[in-house]
């Protein structure tokens, strides 16, 4: 009988522990997509300053993995990083510019890039341990353009 008390105490374990492990996994969603919702918010009130104040938008440039090859895309906007891994583009979109090419990879073809969902903190969990504030990286853009806003 013994048996049959620990099987029902192992099943509401596991149920809790599933319980517990949907519930975090919710919270998670929860604070990563109000991450994204304020960085998204930070590129829109960006937008229309650097458009009318400059810089102008460039032509933007995807990587290939590990350096192999680059290619031209249908955007224009304005590098966020240095590497110029990462964009905001014309129309305030945030995109990753990195792509699967080889060296190969016909110059008169252009790449077709997806916009993602901006994080707060450009290149956070990333291997190269190369990161930048969102702010900052606009504020590399247009300095001045925050203007006392966080």
């Amino acid at each position: 009988m013994s048996n049959g008390g620990s099987a029902g105490t192992g099943g509401d374990w596991a149920a809790q522990r599933t319980e517990a492990a949907a519930i975090q996994a919710q919270r998670l969603a929860a604070r990563q997509n109000a991450e994204h919702e304020r960085a998204e918010a930070l590129l829109a009130s960006f937008l229309p300053v650097v458009t009318t104040r400059g810089p102008k938008p460039v032509d933007l440039i995807v990587q290939g993995y590990g350096g192999q090859g680059t290619a031209r895309s249908k955007l224009r906007g304005w590098y966020l990083r240095n590497n110029r891994t990462c964009a905001l583009g014309t129309d305030g979109k945030f995109y990753v510019l990195i792509a699967p090419l080889n060296r190969f990879h016909p110059s008169w073809l252009k790449v077709d890039v997806q916009p993602t969902r901006p994080p707060l903190i450009i290149g956070e969990g990333g291997k190269d341990g190369d990161t930048i504030d969102l702010a900052e990286a606009l504020e590399r853009i247009l300095p001045g353009w925050l203007g006392g806003r966080s």
